[in-house]
């Protein structure tokens, strides 16, 4: 990475070391590559968004755009459409056999990917980088910009 002083510039570097790691192992493991829209739909899955709408807004992508993406997850077999015990006019996204199994193989190669990260950069570091983003960090705020 080289050295910046915008912040989000090592951000987005670090998230897309993860996840060209993620999708290089998954593909040597014999996954087909899935998308970087693809793979962030997973992400939001795993992590409890489930609702089609929630995962667009999330993304800041149109529900058009969202929704021709898990077509393509369903149509895969990595996820399954079902009623949302909340409101059964909604539909949910659940992790079907496929996904499941492929889920257990991501675990696997991210405990690796992490692994490999405190090899590089040490221990203290990752485990700082960890603490840093579990932090409660508030809303985003509005910076007034002065001209």
């Amino acid at each position: 990475m080289q050295p910046t002083r915008y912040l989000i510039t090592p951000l987005m570097e670090g998230f897309e070391w993860f996840d060209d790691g993620l999708q290089s192992s998954l593909k040597a493991a014999g996954w087909a590559p899935v998308t970087r829209s693809e793979s962030m739909v997973i992400m939001h899955v795993l992590t409890g968004t489930n609702r089609p709408a929630d995962i667009a807004r999330a993304l800041r992508l149109s529900r058009q755009a969202v929704h021709s993406t898990i077509d393509g997850l369903v149509e895969a077999g990595f996820f399954a459409r079902v009623d949302d015990p909340e409101d059964g006019r909604i539909k949910i996204l659940v992790l079907a056999e496929r996904g499941m199994a492929m889920h257990n193989d991501a675990n696997a190669i991210v405990d690796g990917l992490v692994a490999e990260l405190e090899a590089r950069i040490g221990k203290r570091r990752v485990r700082a980088l960890r603490e840093a983003f579990e932090m409660d960090w508030g809303s985003p705020p509005v910076v007034p910009v002065k001209r």
